[in-house]
């Protein structure tokens, strides 16, 4: 019996295959640190810990309604609204399990096959992934270094459209480069989106992990964008949750209505006592919110601050502090020449077996791959783990 050839279109998020060759490595006695996976070595908020023991002893552990259960989808509303000077209600809110699914879900909502969709490059993985196995044609457009580290390359997303155009995924506070968009860059993005009639897939997943004092930017927020725009929200990173799982899509109520049949047909629903929990927890904190998340952010700028030192301080690296996301993303042009390897896969063996150092890199993030830039996660290291690991790397990169 064969499987369905449909399957041969479906990629995957390769920083896994990494987690494996990792601890395969760690499986034999050795010492790993693990930069390669976005995952957060911090703590859920207790109030979240405590909400979801409340509301598994409360009983809600059935069936709840698909799009989301009132209370969490009316704070949703209410919450993210608020961050974007926008209002939303509840049929404004479709709750998922985890961003991730919001990406397949919008696509199946908006693209016909055939269709052609704008994705970064580099970018998440899943974006083409989704785009190919549904019989789309990804259409990529590039981020590129400059003084400040890296930014979107307008002229090449402009050029890209064509009449076949359906949609374009933009992902402010970026995966891999922890870029953000100047207010001119979203303007430009929405100009090419209103201009062409394109359907909008913004991902905010880090837009509460921002460094600095910049305000959140949402490109839903410009004029005439609200009705084109699906934001993908999730609890994973900003709250430490994620292996929870648990999201949302939020739009215009005719594609959320659209996303909200999906569930119905894949998963049902999303837990019950975890979205009751969340729930309660927004409803509680109200406009103090920020305080929640502050704890975590100061210690992922901890951990930034102390990679970004310690990268500078060897020679042949240099990098920019992120100013938003958990991701350093570092040319390596001369440590190839130094260590006489080929491209960053290689380095990225070389070094897993030599110091224990485990990275994804530009490879992992698109086609026509970045084989010149690694990428270091560096929210599942601590500020020692960090020193200790570059101490090692610096010494084995710098030998000749």
């Amino acid at each position: 019996m064969q499987l369905a050839r449909q399957l041969e279109r479906l990629g995957t998020e390769t920083a896994f295959a990494v987690s494996d060759m990792a601890a395969a490595w760690a499986a034999g006695g050795n010492r790993v640190f693990a930069f390669h996976l976005g995952d957060i070595k911090l703590p859920t908020p207790r109030p979240i810990v405590e909400a979801a023991a409340r509301a598994m002893d409360g009983g809600y552990s059935g069936y709840c309604p698909g799009p989301g259960v009132p209370l969490l989808r009316e704070q949703l509303a209410r919450v993210l609204g608020a961050e974007r000077g926008m209002e939303y209600a509840a049929e404004n809110i479709s709750v998922q399990p985890g961003g991730k699914p919001v990406i397949g879900k919008f696509l199946a909502s908006v693209m016909n096959p055939g269709d052609e969709v704008l994705y970064p490059v580099p970018g998440f993985p899943i974006y083409r992934s989704q785009i190919d196995y549904q019989g789309g044609v990804g259409v990529p457009y590039h981020y590129r270094p400059n003084a400040d580290g890296f930014a979107l390359d307008l002229d090449e997303l402009r050029d890209a459209v064509t009449p076949k155009t359906r949609a374009l995924i933009y992902n402010n506070h970026h995966n891999p480069t922890g870029a953000s968009a100047s207010d001119d860059e979203i303007a430009a993005v929405a100009a090419v989106a209103a201009k062409h009639d394109l359907w909008v897939l913004a991902d905010e997943a880090y837009s509460n992990i921002r460094f600095d004092d910049s305000p959140l930017r949402s490109i839903a927020q410009l004029p005439g964008m609200r009705e084109r725009t699906v934001i993908l929200f999730t609890c994973s990173k900003q709250f430490a949750m994620t292996g929870w799982r648990l999201g949302a899509a939020v739009g215009d109520a005719k594609i959320i209505a659209a996303i909200s049949k999906f569930n119905t047909n894949i998963e049902s629903c999303t837990a019950h006592f975890l979205q009751q929990a969340v729930g309660e927890v927004l409803r509680e904190a109200g406009d103090d919110l920020p305080a929640l998340i502050a704890p975590l952010v100061d210690a992922l700028r901890e951990r930034r601050d102390a990679l970004t030192d310690a990268l500078n301080g060897i020679d042949g690296v240099h990098v920019t502090a992120p100013p938003s996301a958990f991701y350093s993303y570092a040319g390596i042009d001369a440590i190839l020449r130094r260590k006489n390897l080929p491209d960053a896969d290689a380095l990225m063996r070389a070094s897993l077996h030599e110091t224990g150092l485990s990275f994804c890199t530009g490879a992992h993030f698109g086609e026509a791959p970045d084989t010149r830039h690694i990428r270091f996660a560096f929210s599942s290291v601590s500020v020692d783990d960090i020193r200790e690991s570059m101490a090692g790397w610096k010494r084995w990169v710098e030998a000749r």
